[in-house]
C-alpha cells in the first residue's frame, strides 16, 4: 500500500489537519475574522438557542419513527454469522451474478430478490435517478434469509408475511463507512428493516460527509445499534432526513442484513432507463487508402495546383481565362518543362 493511503478511514479522520477556524485563529489577520464572527454572535445570542431547539425538535421526531427491538440471541446470531461468511466465500470464488456483488472499499454489498443503481453507477446524478435491475440480474434471496431471519420477524410482528422482496448485506470492516442518504422513495415501501451482526455500532441521523480529507458534520441523532437488534425505519426517520455509518463508529466487523419491499411501479433498468445498460455500438473506423502511385521527392517544393484551380482553367475550345496571351502561355508551358526536366535528373542523380 502506498504511504499515503489509510487502510482505516478512522485513522484519516484522526490525522487530518485542525478546521479552518482553529486554523485562522492561529493566524494573526485571520483570527480577528473569527473574533469579528464570535462578537456577532455575542450581540445575537438568541440564534444559537433556537439553532439547538430545532435540532432537539429535528431529534425528537427521528427517535419518535424509529422502532428498536432485540430479538436474535447470541447462538443465533452465531448461526446467521456463519451463513454470512459462506456468501462472502461464494462471492470470493465467483458464484453469483454479475450484479449480486458490489465492492467497494471497507465494505462490500450482497444484493439478493432485488437490486439497484445508485451513486457511481448512475449516468445522471440524484434523488429519483436510481433504477431496479432487470429481473433475474441479481440471485435470489437465500433460504436461509427466509428460515432464520425473515421468519423470525414475522414470527414477533415485526413486519407482514410476504412483504420482503428485496435483502442485503453490507459488510463492514473496521473504518468503513456508508455516506449519508435517504432510501430511494421512488425504489422502496416503507419500513425499512434492518437487523446488525458481529459487533455492535451506531446509525446518525442529519451528518454531513465532505472529502479529501474525509470528515463528518455533528449528527442530529445517533441511534446505538447493538448486535442481535432489529432497527425499522418509517416516517421521518426514513423519508425526512438522511442516514450514514460514520467511519469511527465501525470499530470491528459488522454486518447489516437490510429487508425491504420494491414499490410496484419502481422503474428498471430496460424502460426508460438513464443508463447505458448496453454497449453502445460504434461506426467501424475507417481505414486510410493507400495510394500505389511513386513518391515525388520534389512535389513539396512545387506551388500546389487547386482542383478549382484546374476546373477553371478547363473551357471548351482550348480557351483559357482573364484573355491570356498565346505568347504568355507557351512561355509558361515552357518552364514548365525544363523544371520537370530538371526534377527527373535530381532523381536520377538521388537514385545513384
Amino acid at each position: 500500500m502506498a504511504t499515503s493511503g489509510y487502510s482505516d478511514l478512522r485513522d484519516k479522520l484522526r490525522s487530518m489537519p485542525p478546521g479552518r477556524d482553529d486554523y485562522q485563529a492561529s493566524n494573526g489577520g485571520a483570527g480577528r475574522k473569527r473574533r469579528r464572527r464570535e462578537s456577532d454572535d455575542d450581540e445575537c445570542g438568541d440564534h444559537s438557542d433556537d439553532s439547538g431547539e430545532l435540532r432537539e425538535q429535528e431529534a425528537h421526531r427521528v427517535r419518535s419513527s424509529v422502532l428498536q427491538k432485540s430479538i436474535f440471541a447470541p447462538e443465533e446470531c452465531a448461526r446467521i454469522e456463519e451463513k454470512i461468511d459462506e456468501v462472502v466465500a461464494k462471492a470470493e470464488a465467483g458464484l453469483y451474478r454479475e450484479h449480486t456483488v458490489d465492492r467497494a472499499p471497507l465494505r462490500n454489498k450482497y444484493f439478493f430478490g432485488e437490486g439497484y443503481t445508485y451513486g457511481a453507477q448512475l449516468e445522471k446524478r440524484g434523488p429519483g435517478q436510481e433504477r431496479l435491475y432487470r429481473k433475474g440480474q441479481v440471485d435470489d434471496i437465500p433460504s436461509w434469509v427466509h428460515e432464520l431471519v425473515i421468519q423470525r420477524l414475522v414470527s414477533a410482528g415485526v413486519i407482514p408475511e410476504g412483504f420482503v422482496n428485496s435483502a442485503v448485506i453490507n459488510d463492514y470492516q473496521p473504518g468503513g463507512c456508508i455516506v449519508s442518504h435517504v432510501d430511494p422513495l421512488h425504489i422502496f415501501a416503507r419500513p425499512i428493516v434492518s437487523v446488525s451482526f458481529f459487533s455492535d455500532s451506531a446509525l446518525c441521523f442529519g451528518c454531513r460527509f465532505q472529502f479529501k480529507p474525509i470528515r463528518v458534520s455533528e449528527p442530529v441523532f445517533v441511534l446505538p445499534v447493538h448486535r442481535g437488534s432489529v432497527t425499522v425505519l418509517s416516517g421521518y426517520a426514513a423519508d425526512d432526513i438522511t442516514h450514514c455509518i460514520r467511519p469511527q463508529d465501525i470499530k470491528e466487523r459488522r454486518a447489516v442484513i437490510i429487508l425491504r419491499k420494491t414499490r410496484p411501479d419502481a422503474p428498471r433498468l430496460d424502460s426508460d432507463s438513464p443508463l447505458r445498460s448496453t454497449p453502445v455500438e460504434r461506426a467501424p473506423a475507417l481505414k486510410a487508402k493507400r495510394s500505389h502511385r511513386k513518391a515525388d521527392p520534389d512535389a513539396a517544393h512545387r506551388p500546389r495546383v487547386l482542383e478549382m484551380d484546374k476546373e477553371e482553367n478547363r473551357r471548351p475550345g482550348g480557351q483559357r481565362r482573364h484573355g491570356a496571351s498565346a505568347d504568355e502561355h507557351r512561355k509558361r508551358d515552357a518552364n514548365d518543362d525544363k523544371h520537370r526536366e530538371s526534377s527527373s535528373r535530381k532523381v536520377k542523380m538521388r537514385r545513384h
